[in-house]
């Protein structure tokens, strides 16, 4: 990736803001979700928000608005001091566990607004217009967990920078998956993971699918998306589509067009319940601390099945 360290300097020297929309219902987890935010789901022993948060971060950005729903105060409460506990893990000398707690309180400096009514991933994201500003800003969608050291998302603030243009991130998916992703026309660029959108089109059947090339849970947008959100009509699912707004910017080449960032590392889903299980079990067999244990164990317990 020619000039990477110098489109990543001037990303951090250009801080961006990032938004995490998290007001969904949670309804594939219940009866789990019917008290507990989706978000808050441990993976291992830390919830998925967290690790969104910390991808976030480790890319440079530390203001983070959360855009939320009813029923989302433990997640807030998550990102808060907590002095009760961490006076008594203080006084049980137990420093590992006040170290885990107090960098999650530490993290970022951390904005929460309401959604209000529940209208589609294109309404959370204009909520964020007056906190955002006229600065471009990254979304991240709190389902997808990236693998620790990716770099998916520096290497989207770097072509951000570098195109002043609005950057999907994409994976290339099984045909057969097409119809559960938002799904984009591309024509390659003269960088190997780098694509031109030239159309969007939200969950198509297979037959009507422009490519395989799936739209994933990371946006780093021009802020000329929210007027054009302003003026989006609900689509699929009776819901504003963000994936509707970046193809008027796509269509129209407005504000630099949309380029995607392809990704081929490991990306984890949690928000189906098979591949939030799947995703425990892989993060856990990848930790120092447990995953020699675990995977001994997960192949003796494989044999048994």
């Amino acid at each position: 990736m020619v000039g990477m360290t110098s489109h990543n300097d001037d990303a951090n020297a250009h801080p961006f803001k990032a938004v995490l929309p998290v007001a969904g219902l949670g309804t594939r987890f219940l009866p789990a979700t019917k008290a507990l935010p989706k978000e808050m789901l441990p993976v291992v022993d830390k919830p998925a928000i967290q690790y969104v948060v910390e991808e976030a971060v480790d890319a440079g950005m530390r203001n983070i608005l959360m855009v939320t729903g009813r029923s989302k105060t433990p997640l807030e409460n998550h990102f808060d001091r907590v002095p009760l506990v961490e006076n008594i893990l203080l006084q049980k000398g137990d420093f590992a566990r006040l170290d885990a707690v107090e960098h999650a309180s530490n993290l970022a400096d951390i904005h929460y607004v309401r959604q209000g009514n529940p209208l589609g991933l294109g309404h959370a994201v204009l909520r964020a217009w007056q906190h955002v500003g006229d600065e471009p800003f990254a979304v991240l969608l709190g389902d997808d967990i990236i693998g620790e050291g990716e770099g998916l998302l520096k290497r989207m603030l770097a072509q951000q920078v570098q195109r002043q243009a609005s950057i999907i991130a994409l994976m290339e998916v099984d045909p057969e998956h097409v119809s559960m992703y938002g799904v984009a026309d591309v024509e390659p660029t003269d960088e190997d993971d780098i694509v031109r959108v030239k159309g969007l089109v939200e969950k198509p059947p297979k037959d009507e699918a422009p490519s395989n090339y799936a739209v994933i849970g990371r946006y780093v947008l021009q802020p000329d998306i929210f007027p054009v959100l302003q003026h989006t009509e609900p689509g699929r699912g009776g819901e504003i589509q963000l994936t509707d707004a970046l193809q008027v910017l796509a269509k129209g080449n407005i504000a630099g067009g949309v380029y995607g960032v392809v990704f081929r590392g490991k990306r984890f889903d949690t928000g189906d319940r098979l591949d939030y299980l799947k995703a425990v079990v892989q993060i856990a067999s990848q930790r120092k601390d447990l995953g020699p244990d675990f995977v001994s164990w997960l192949k003796e317990f494989s044999t048994t099945l």
